[in-house]
């Protein structure tokens, strides 16, 4: 690292919550045809603390239906992917939808390499009226969201050990 350079902060944990399933497919677009939900595009990078990207990084995504509901017995949104060689991970799937107590949101493991620890969080999408009540939110893991015509464009860095 360069002198003066500072440290970027590890991406918060959060818990994994009922719902991870493992042995989830590679693929990038996770949302099988007609699933309840308004088209949602989630992209990033992986870095380390240094900000330098992690080429390979292992990506599993996770969440609930357009209707608040998990698939439990296949891997209907849920899958697993890795970044390019700039660090770059690209998801297609639908934008989750609260339920119960919990605010929206998109639950993802990542790791480095495999001698890495696995980080597990959850993603929140800002200005949900759910986050204030939510005992899990977690403003560190706030996506940038963008309205598109007919979908919306999310984005998140991790920052992870390597």
């Amino acid at each position: 690292m360069s002198a003066g350079k500072e440290r970027l902060e590890l991406t918060a944990s959060v818990e994994e919550g009922p719902y991870y399933k493992a042995g989830s497919p590679e693929r990038r677009s996770i949302a099988s045809p007609g699933t309840p939900g308004r088209k949602l595009v989630l992209e990033g990078r992986v870095l380390d603390t240094e900000g330098n990207p992690v080429a390979r990084a292992w990506l599993d995504f996770w969440h609930a239906d357009g209707n608040g509901q998990y698939d439990n017995e296949g891997y209907n949104l849920r899958g697993h992917q890795y970044t390019d060689e700039n660090g770059y991970y690209h998801l297609e799937t639908v934008r989750p939808k609260e339920y119960l107590f919990r605010a929206a949101h998109v639950h993802a493991k990542v790791r480095a390499s495999e001698s890495s620890p696995v980080l597990t969080t959850q993603l929140f999408f800002p200005g949900e009226a759910r986050n204030v009540t939510d005992p899990i939110f977690e403003e560190k893991t706030l996506m940038n969201v963008a309205e598109m015509q007919d979908s919306q464009k999310a984005t998140f860095d991790f920052v992870v050990e390597t």
